[in-house]
């Protein structure tokens, strides 16, 4: 099971830099990928649904104040 994880910046410079953002998602266990998404964080066993919107409250708090938006998605 997989959550994969796009950005958005802002281009008016509202936002922190890519490279620090990155540090932030690594450091929650997400892995930064070449394709239609930014990251994935992979899953050791599947996951439940309490488990991922856990993911998305550490992503969100993780973020919080680097002025950039995210979305989650989970297959």
């Amino acid at each position: 099971m997989k959550t994969y994880l796009q950005i958005w910046y802002n281009s008016d410079g509202d936002c922190s830099p890519p490279s620090e953002v990155n540090s932030r998602l690594l450091s929650l266990g997400f892995n930064l990928v070449r394709g239609p998404y930014d990251y994935v964080y992979e899953w050791e066993s599947g996951a439940t649904l309490d488990e991922v919107l856990r993911l998305g409250d550490k992503t969100h708090l993780t973020l919080a104040g680097t002025g950039v938006l995210f979305k989650i998605e989970t297959d």
